[in-house]
């Protein structure tokens, strides 16, 4: 198994997050996964400044999910905190994700075991915090996901 993407700062993160979201498209959905201060939020925010989505990103946990009207790529970013659904399936399913979908990339922090049921084309990332306060970051890909990371130049992967 490949070793996990070290991110040593906070700076790094937001970069990792930056890289990827370039890569972003329409339809694309990123599953973010960690403990409490694990760099979800961080890496959201760097994928936000990747597809230059408007607005400032923040942790959408009070309101579980923003929308960021497109920028300068044209892709509008549809960011989902299901920490407070607590795994339920049908307040996932109220929230309509999978019609944003289609014109959105959707970045879901703490949606592991719901939201992967959205795509079979996703992207699973398992962030967690180091004692010394770097991250470490595991990519997860699933379908399409595949083919996609390795030819971006990801390092970090593991087939799903």
């Amino acid at each position: 198994m490949p070793e996990p993407v070290t991110l040593v700062t906070a700076e790094d993160t937001l970069e990792f997050g930056r890289k990827l979201g370039e890569t972003l498209r329409a339809g694309d959905l990123v599953l973010l996964a960690g403990p409490l201060g694990a760099g979800k939020t961080v890496v959201a925010k760097g994928i936000a400044a990747g597809l230059g989505v408007q607005g400032r990103v923040s942790s959408p946990t009070f309101i579980i999910a923003r929308e960021h009207q497109a920028g300068e790529r044209g892709i509008p970013l549809v960011h989902v905190d299901a920490y407070r659904l607590g795994g339920d399936l049908t307040e996932l399913d109220d929230l309509d994700l999978d019609t944003e979908l289609v014109e959105s990339v959707v970045v879901v922090e703490w949606g592991e075991g719901a939201a992967e049921r959205l795509s079979a084309d996703h992207l699973l990332i398992r962030l967690d915090r180091r004692p010394d306060d770097a991250r470490l970051a595991i990519l997860e890909p699933h379908g399409s996901w595949v083919d996609r990371l390795a030819r971006a130049g990801f390092c970090g992967c593991v087939a799903g």
